[in-house]
């Protein structure tokens, strides 16, 4: 499997590297920046680094199988809007949670299907499911960019929920990172993950079902980004579906690629995301607290992007296969 070997130290090394970096940055910002050791800003980083992790974690189980997700910020945010759209209509909670994770589970279905069996690039494929749904569920199934929870439902509850001070939201990342560890390492189907990401002819021609593992891939994905969607509609209250165009999804394969999960197929795992996510969540709140403009911030991560991109590639190598693949 793609974990070992000459090319498993120089992801170690990666890893070491960037956990250098976020525990230098969290001193700094703990000594130079007021307010950062506050238990409110503390307690607002530990928000921010689980929804993005949760998200990530959907994310990586992509791109390890050697593909992209390009959808999943519009499926977190439209069809918690939609959720909440129906609530709010007075349909009741059973039938709108039922109708939702119904369209979630298609959308995941249909971003598989296209790029399993009829062969479109990923990358086109989630790009044009991305702005599908966000046109269509703003156009036909919302009446405003930003639906509330209604007064009192589990939605408003789950955000208030803490555990010795700890916010829900961070035992739900704690939960879903070790589902998603125990599924990668310890199950046939993880397994499969990695082998399909790492040769998928070979897999293929070992007897692994690559393309129904493809499209697992992308229902998991469709999933997990639903509940970063709830827990985000419990933290704010509502769910605005303006963060479809923000930079969110730059930041959730950031966060990936950062942490050393290679674009390339095949490598890396949940341990990835931690770091990356509690990099990424330290730098988001520093540059907050400074009061960097948002347009900077955006060319910050851009920038930061852009080496982990490069680093990654000097790492993890792209073969001729993977050109041919078209995904990323």
């Amino acid at each position: 499997m793609a974990q070992g070997g000459g090319a498993g130290w120089k992801r170690m090394s990666q890893e070491g590297i960037v956990l250098v970096v976020a525990v230098l940055l969290f001193g700094a910002a703990a000594i130079g920046l007021h307010g950062f050791l506050t238990p409110d800003n503390l307690v607002a980083i530990v928000r921010s680094v689980s929804v993005l992790g949760i998200l990530a974690l959907g994310m990586a189980v992509v791109i390890i199988g050697r593909g992209i997700d390009l959808s999943a910020v519009a499926i977190m945010a439209m069809s918690v809007a939609w959720y909440l759209q129906m609530l709010n209509s007075g349909t009741s909670d059973g039938v709108a949670l039922a109708s939702v994770l119904a369209g979630v589970l298609c959308l995941g279905l249909l971003n598989g299907f296209l790029i399993a069996y009829a062969e479109v690039p990923a990358l086109f494929v989630t790009l044009a499911t991305a702005a599908f749904v966000f046109g269509f569920v703003r156009s036909q199934l919302i009446t405003q960019d930003a639906v509330p929870v209604p007064p009192g439902h589990w939605v408003e509850r789950l955000g208030g929920l803490r555990y010795f001070t700890i916010p829900i939201e961070v035992f739900i990342f704690a939960a879903l990172a070790g589902a998603m560890f125990l599924f990668l390492r310890f199950t046939k189907w993880g397994r499969y993950v990695y082998l399909a990401g790492d040769n998928p002819a070979a897999a293929r021609n070992i007897g692994i079902p690559v393309r129904p593992m493809l499209v697992l891939r992308y229902v998991i994905s469709a999933l997990v980004a639903f509940i970063a969607g709830i827990l985000t509609a419990s933290s704010l209250h509502s769910i605005n579906t303006r963060v479809v165009n923000s930079s969110l999804l730059y930041d959730i394969v950031l966060v990936a690629v950062i942490g050393g999960i290679g674009l390339s197929g095949g490598k890396g795992g949940v341990r990835n995301v931690l770091i990356g996510a509690a990099l990424i969540g330290i730098l988001l709140d520093a540059m907050t607290i400074i009061d960097i403009p948002l347009l900077y911030q955006n060319l910050i991560k851009a920038a930061i992007l852009l080496a982990a991109i490069i680093v990654d590639g000097l790492l993890n190598p792209r073969d001729e296969q993977t050109a041919q693949q078209g995904d990323i």
